[in-house]
């Protein structure tokens, strides 16, 4: 420890003792503890009490003080937990000190025990303690393991959980042995403790209440996911009997808790290979309700070992709301390719389809698992994505009213009226449907998918929500759709799926809500960037107003429209798509050309998205070469010209990204061209043409301004940018000397670290910007930079005089301010 804190603790721990000192507050106990742990980890935790008698102190004056701040009891429950970690170290704590911290004599009898974070902080000791053998003779001197079992239904829910916690950890202590091996000692040869624990876990399987048994399932729970040794295998044959009989019930008692169980010992390598564990799972499929029999059905089907008549099972158990809704448009029950389930099954979940929390519920629930599932290497096959494809259309359709139900069918009305217009079920269908495109379908069956998304994306009833998710799914067909040799359109279905959504579009970003014209520009954007080498698209789009309305919307009154609306524009001006006066397809239009507009963007828009997203344009223009940037240096002079007087951080720290950019590509290290770049990259120069160009487009002058910038990202990313400068730009480089202009240099960095505005006295030479990159020692800046911008204020010496600070025991009566 270091000598200045073992000065400062003794004071602290007086007042941490005293009940009419001012209390810390739980960040700064918080860190004390951290602080704590660090030492003890360290080294030995007997010398820690013998170096500062004055924890010892602490821990027996707590119990006995009265009035003391729970916040301050809990933290030395959990500090002598903390210590007594160390077998020596318990040893030196246990008998009266121990006992009186956690025994009747403690809080445990007292008033302080109603305080939520007193019961809490005696967990935590109790867990830091038990590290050791001999800590489970002290647990049952104590009686702890009782108080243990019955804080598991404390009405505190971080009580109750770390309770649980607890008692699978005191298991696993009693019960430990070596990684492999056999299954252990007999149930009846455990340790006492152990058979305590199990007994207690017994009884609650046992209990008529599904609380009892929720309490038992989450120890089991615990004990299976953490602990995989092998004398699970005796305490899973002991205790399996007892869950079997749950799955008896109607209802299942503690069905979630019981899923969760069941998927931690499928799981553990230790337990399944058991086969009646598949056995039981199997009897869980058929048992369950269909909202927890999902959720298991998910669970085994991602697993990698699962038997395959289970993984059938579990795959119609899974399809089983689809089936119903299929059942309820008038289609079979079981079209070709699908798995075919227990009638019971189809039984329950129509009847859980009557009640409208319910239908929506498990619907949801049952397309976000499917959309997990999809991708997964061990999902079941053949996998039936026509019949997949089918039944999330029919949802949707169901959704916005143009389902036709069976005649007759009650669910099947039901249904209509239900899932009209739920953006839930709208929203969990697209994303399903987005996913479904990898492995498409029969053409007719994506004629259908384009023509519902279609539906989804001219509503007016279509939430902005549902929207985006429209316009996503539609991104994701309509890159899968193939490209015919040549390249001049996509094969049908997706050609006039083309046609008719530029008209839609066009109407979505003249939207009076705001999201709406978000997400348009987004799909734009994207739209544009994969498709802008189709001829028929080229043709469609510049012959539509789409081009023109986002370039409106670069004025739009919402920050985040503007935003992507400039991102939109400088994705069409590098594809050739934008709309300029000199373009047919826009007479009469803007005076200025794409390039000034963004960089008025940049000087004028008062909100920091607009700015942001054109950096990042002007910056993915200098790497492919467009030629708005072929003259890359006027192009990064007036971009970091502008640049450098924004407020915003992130547009300075883009600034540099840019500089890079430019460097590299004067180095000759040029990003990928983009592939229809209308200017190839310059050829490669020398290191001193390279240094020369910087200098020339003020490069040097904003990342020396930037390395002192008060944001530290800023910063780090303005020395990274020197070194580069510095090593790669003029390594081993010798200039004549510039006496003048490297004094004038030295004075404004004088200045700028000074945080002062001044301007340099001219173009700054490129021999006085490698001297003086040669004098700064930008390593160590860069490892000064690298530490957190808290790591004077986080070391425990400013840490214990804030306490004391608090407490008014500090000297000088101040606060470190942070």
């Amino acid at each position: 420890m270091d000598p200045e804190c073992s000065r400062l603790l003794p004071a602290l721990c007086a007042a941490l003792a005293d009940p009419g000192q001012p209390v810390a507050d739980d960040t700064c106990l918080e860190k004390l503890l951290d602080w704590f742990k660090s030492v003890t980890e360290a080294g030995s935790s007997l010398q820690l009490l013998r170096d500062s008698p004055c924890l010892v102190e602490l821990l027996l004056q707590v119990p006995q003080a009265p009035g003391l701040s729970p916040r301050v009891l809990a933290f030395a429950l959990r500090l002598a937990g903390l210590l007594a970690a160390q077998e020596a170290c318990f040893q030196f704590l246990q008998g009266e000190l121990l006992s009186g911290l956690f025994g009747e004599a403690g809080p445990l009898g007292g008033a302080a025990w109603m305080a939520p974070t007193v019961r809490s902080g005696w967990i935590q000791g109790l867990r830091s303690l038990a590290q050791h053998p001999r800590a489970l003779p002290f647990l049952a001197e104590l009686g702890a393991l009782d108080t243990v079992v019955a804080l598991q239904g404390d009405s505190s829910l971080f009580v109750a959980s770390a309770a649980g916690q607890l008692l699978a950890h005191i298991l696993g202590l009693a019960l430990g042995g070596p990684a492999e091996g056999p299954p252990g000692p007999p149930a009846c040869d455990w340790p006492a403790s152990a058979q305590a624990v199990v007994g207690h876990l017994e009884e609650a399987l046992s209990a008529a209440t599904a609380p009892r048994a929720t309490q038992a399932l989450h120890v089991l729970t615990t004990t299976f996911g953490h602990c995989h040794r092998p004398w699970t295998q005796g305490l899973w044959a002991r205790l399996s009997p007892l869950v079997a009989r749950l799955l008896e019930k109607d209802p299942v008692p503690a069905a979630h808790p019981l899923v969760d169980l069941l998927l931690s010992v499928a799981r553990s390598p230790a337990l399944s290979s058991d086969r009646g564990w598949w056995e039981m799972a199997a009897r869980a499929l058929g048992s369950l309700r269909p909202a927890h029999a999902g959720p298991l059905a998910l669970g085994l089907l991602t697993l990698q070992d699962c038997p395959q008549a289970l993984s059938a099972q579990a795959f119609a158990v899974l399809l089983q709301p689809l089936a119903c809704v299929l059942k309820a448009a008038a289609q079979a029950p079981a079209p070709p390719g699908w798995p075919a389930g227990p009638e019971g099954d189809a039984a329950a979940v129509a009847t859980l389809l009557s009640s409208r929390s319910a239908c929506v519920g498990l619907l949801c629930q049952t397309l976000a698992h499917l959309e997990l599932l999809q991708p997964l290497p061990q999902r079941p096959a053949p996998w039936p994505q026509a019949p997949l494809l089918g039944a999330v259309l029919t949802v949707l359709r169901f959704c916005n009213g143009s389902a036709v139900p069976a005649p007759g069918s009650d669910l099947g009305g039901h249904l209509c009226a239900v899932l009209a217009g739920c953006a839930r079920v709208q929203r969990a269908a697209l994303g399903l449907l987005g996913a479904l495109y990898e492995d498409a379908g029969p053409p007719e069956l994506v004629t259908q998918v384009f023509a519902v998304l279609l539906d989804y994306l001219r509503s007016p009833d279509s939430s902005p929500t549902v929207l985006k998710k429209a316009f996503q799914a539609a991104l994701q067909w309509l890159l899968s759709a193939p490209t015919p040799p040549g390249g001049c359109a996509p094969d049908p279905p997706a050609q006039p799926f083309l046609g008719e959504l530029l008209p839609v579009l066009q109407r979505r970003l003249c939207s009076p809500c705001w999201e709406v014209r978000d997400s348009s520009l987004e799909f734009l954007t994207q739209l544009a960037g994969h498709w802008a080498g189709q001829a028929g698209f080229r043709h469609a789009l510049l012959a539509s107003e789409v081009p023109e309305l986002a370039w409106q919307l670069l004025q739009d009154p919402e920050s985040y429209v503007r935003a992507s609306a400039v991102t939109a524009v400088g994705q069409l001006a590098s594809r050739g798509l934008h709309a300029t006066p000199a373009g047919p397809e826009c007479p009469g239009g803007p005076q200025k050309g794409v390039l000034p507009e963004l960089l008025g963007v940049l000087a004028a828009d008062p909100e920091g998205f607009p700015r942001r997203a054109a950096m990042q344009v002007f910056a993915r223009w200098l790497r492919d070469g467009h030629a708005e940037a072929a003259d890359a240096e006027r192009f990064v002079a007036r971009v970091l010209q502008a640049a450098g007087r924004d407020l915003d951080w992130e547009v300075r720290a883009q600034g540099l990204e840019l500089g890079r950019a430019f460097l590299e590509r004067a180095l000759g290290r040029p990003g990928p061209p983009c592939p229809d770049a209308a200017a190839a990259p310059e050829p490669a120069a020398p290191a001193a043409q390279a240094l020369r160009a910087a200098c020339r487009v003020g490069l040097p002058e904003f990342a020396l301004r930037a390395l002192f910038d008060c944001d530290r990202p800023v910063a780090r990313a303005a020395c990274a940018l020197l070194l580069l400068l510095r090593d790669q730009a003029a390594p081993g480089l010798s200039l004549p000397e510039a006496g003048p202009a490297v004094a004038a240099l030295e004075a404004a960095l004088q200045r700028w670290r000074a945080g002062e505005q001044a301007q340099p006295p001219g173009p700054l030479e490129p021999e006085a910007v490698l001297a003086v990159l040669r004098s700064l020692d930008l390593e160590g800046l860069r490892g000064a930079l690298a530490e957190s911008s808290d790591h004077v204020e986080r070391n425990p010496q400013s840490l214990l005089q804030d306490m004391l600070a608090t407490a008014g025991l500090r000297g000088d009566n101040e606060a470190d301010c942070y």
